[in-house]
């Protein structure tokens, strides 16, 4: 009984590793014996280290001929918006289509996409907005007073 509680302990952790390993090799020996099993010859393999130079990030390379102009109606619309812009390619919204409060919403939705995905956001007009990618580079007329700016909509 004492063995089997000491073999409970060790394979717990509640003993001392030393203790632990020893208990395990004789209960993987009693184990074997008990199935008729021959001992196994330890086998080793040849690990590859993996560098972080060696990993390769696939980013969609943006189509700079094409640029997605959308008008949404409601709130549903915004999976086109994210799924044109996670492409790579460059997104104007124009929300004049859309109440007040699904324009805010979506504002805010596209403001967290542009954030999570490293891009720009850019107000043309009040209610017409430029989602450019991080590939793309927008030249402006020296305003930059709303680039890249989260908007406040209070």
């Amino acid at each position: 009984m004492a063995g089997a509680l000491r073999k409970t302990m060790a394979y717990l952790g509640l003993s001392e590793e030393e203790q632990q390993q020893q208990h395990h090799e004789e209960y993987v020996e009693e184990t074997r014996a008990y199935q008729g099993v021959d001992p196994e010859p330890e086998r080793t393999a040849e690990v590859t280290p993996i560098s972080r130079a060696s990993v390769v990030r696939s980013e969609p390379e943006p189509d700079l001929r094409r640029i997605a102009t959308v008008h949404p109606t409601t709130y549903n619309e915004a999976r086109v918006i994210g799924e044109a812009f996670r492409e790579g390619t460059p997104v104007i919204m124009n929300l004049s289509g859309m109440s007040e409060t699904e324009a805010k919403r979506m504002v805010d939705f596209s403001a967290g996409l542009v954030f999570g995905l490293h891009g720009v956001i850019e107000r043309v007009t009040n209610r017409v907005f430029l989602l450019s990618p991080a590939t793309v580079e927008v030249a402006s007329d020296g305003n930059d007073g709303d680039v890249g700016r989260l908007f406040n909509q209070s």
